[in-house]
C-alpha cells in the first residue's frame, strides 16, 4: 500500500476526530438550554481531552502489540459512542451521563484513534518527517471547520435546533465512518522486532529524564494557551461584539462565533502542516521555540484588544501556532527517541494534552462565571506569562537527540 495513501487515510481520521475542537460552538447553547453553568458544561470537553491524553499514552505503548487497525477501529467506535451517550444525556438532562459519554467514552476513543495514525505514518516516512506528520494532524485542526460550518448546522437545521437529536446523528456518522477508515491503516514491514520487555526498560529510562520532562512542559504550555480559544473562542468573541453592539441578536452572535471557529480551525490545521514542514529545514527545537515566541507577542496584543476584528485575526494567529506544536512534536519525538520508541514516547507526551485540556478551558470557564466580560483579559495575561516561561525553558533542551546518545 502507498505510504501517501496511508497518510491520506490518517488525515481523514483526524478530520473526523477534530470535530471535538468545535466544542465552543455548543458551549453557549448547552448553557442556555440546560441551565448548567459554563464551568459545568466545559468539564465535558475537559474530560474528553484529559482522557485523550491518558488513552493515547496507553495506546502508544500497546500499538506494537495490537497493531494500528485494532486501535483505530476501536477508538473510532468509542468516539462515536460518546456522542450517542451525550444525546441520551441531553434528552434526560443528566450531566453525569454527558461527562461519561462525551468525556470518558468519547475521550478514550479520541486518544486511541488519534495516536495510531500519527505513529503509523511516522514509520512509513524516513524523509520529510515534518511534512508527513503535519499532513496527518492537519486534519484534526480542520475538523472544527467541518463541524461548525457543515455537520452541526446541517443536523441542527434537520432537528429544528434539538441538541439531543443533533448529537445522536453526529454519533451515528462517527460510529460508522471512523471504524471503516481505521481498517485501511497498516504498518510497513518492520526492520527489526523489539520485545515488549526491552521497550519497557528503555521507556522507563527516558520517561523521567530531563529532555522528556522539558518537552512535556513545553507541549503543555502550548496546549494550555491554545485551549483558551479552542473551548471559548466563540463566547469570548461574543463578549466583545456585545460591548460594541448591545442589540445584536443571539442568532447573529452565534453565527459570527461559528465563523471564527471555522476560520481559526483552518489556521489550526494549516499551522500543523506549515510548522511541521518548516521544522524539516529549520530544526525541530528551533521551530518549537519560534512558535512559542510568536504567541508571546500575540497574547500581549490580545490583553489590550477591543476590536472584534483584531481579536478575530489574533485568535487565528494563536491557533496557527497551537496547531504547529502538534505538527512539530511527532518528528521531534522520533528524532529524540528513534523509530521503535516513537509510539510509546509520543503517546506519553500526549498526556500533556490531558493537562492542557483541563487547565485551559477550566481557567476561562471559572473566569467567565466570576469575571464576566473581563475573563478574556485575565486569560490572556496568564497565557502570555506561561508562554514566556516556555520560551525560556526551550533553551534548556539538550542539542543532541536522546537517540544519538544511547
Amino acid at each position: 500500500m502507498s505510504k501517501w495513501l496511508i497518510a491520506l487515510v490518517g488525515s481523514c481520521i483526524h478530520l473526523l476526530l477534530g470535530s471535538v475542537y468545535a466544542w465552543s460552538f455548543f458551549q453557549t447553547p448547552l448553557v442556555e438550554s440546560t441551565g448548567w453553568s459554563h464551568s459545568q458544561v466545559a468539564w465535558a470537553f475537559s474530560l474528553s481531552i484529559f482522557m485523550l491524553g491518558v488513552a493515547a499514552a496507553w495506546g502508544g505503548f500497546t500499538l506494537p502489540r495490537f497493531g494500528p487497525r485494532v486501535l483505530a477501529v476501536s477508538g473510532g467506535f468509542l468516539y462515536g459512542l460518546g456522542y450517542l451517550l451525550s444525546a441520551l444525556a441531553l434528552k434526560n438532562h443528566a450531566l453525569w451521563l454527558l461527562y461519561l459519554g462525551f468525556g470518558v467514552c468519547g475521550g478514550t476513543g479520541l486518544g486511541l484513534a488519534y495516536v495510531t495514525p500519527v505513529a503509523t505514518v511516522s514509520k512509513w516516512f524516513d524523509r520529510f518527517q515534518g511534512v508527513a506528520a503535519g499532513w496527518v494532524v492537519m486534519g484534526f485542526g480542520l475538523g472544527a471547520l467541518v463541524m461548525s460550518k457543515a455537520l452541526a448546522p446541517f443536523f441542527l437545521s434537520l432537528t429544528r435546533q434539538d441538541l439531543s437529536q443533533t448529537f445522536f446523528y453526529l454519533g451515528a456518522v462517527f460510529v460508522i465512518l471512523l471504524p471503516l477508515l481505521g481498517l485501511f491503516l497498516q504498518n510497513p514491514v518492520e526492520q527489526a522486532a523489539v520485545s515488549v520487555h526491552a521497550r519497557a526498560l528503555s521507556y522507563r529510562k527516558h520517561l523521567l529524564a530531563r529532555p522528556f520532562v522539558l518537552l512535556w512542559l513545553l507541549f503543555s504550555i502550548n496546549i494550555i494557551a491554545g485551549m483558551v480559544f479552542i473551548a471559548f473562542q466563540s463566547p469570548l468573541l461574543q463578549d466583545l461584539l456585545l460591548v460594541q453592539s448591545p442589540d445584536l441578536s443571539k442568532a447573529s452572535l452565534a453565527s459570527q462565533g461559528a465563523t471564527l471557529i471555522a476560520f481559526s480551525s483552518v489556521f489550526n490545521g494549516v499551522g500543523r502542516f506549515l510548522w511541521g514542514s518548516i521544522s524539516d529545514f529549520l530544526g525541530r527545537t528551533q521551530t518549537f521555540r519560534a512558535l512559542l515566541l510568536v504567541q508571546v507577542v500575540i497574547f500581549i496584543l490580545l490583553a489590550g484588544v477591543e476590536s472584534p476584528l483584531v481579536f478575530f485575526i489574533l485568535v487565528c494567529g494563536v491557533l496557527l501556532c497551537y496547531g504547529g506544536g502538534f505538527g512539530v512534536m511527532p518528528s521531534l519525538i522520533k528524532e529524540y527517541y528513534g523509530n521503535h520508541l516513537m509510539p510509546v514516547m509520543y503517546g506519553s507526551i500526549l498526556t500533556a494534552w490531558s493537562v492542557g485540556g483541563v487547565l485551559g478551558p477550566q481557567l476561562v470557564a471559572w473566569l467567565k462565571d466570576h469575571q464576566g466580560s473581563q475573563a478574556g483579559f485575565f486569560s490572556f495575561l496568564v497565557s502570555g506569562i506561561l508562554l514566556s516561561l516556555g520560551f525560556l525553558l526551550s533553551f534548556l533542551l539538550p542539542k543532541e537527540a536522546a537517540s544519538a546518545r544511547t
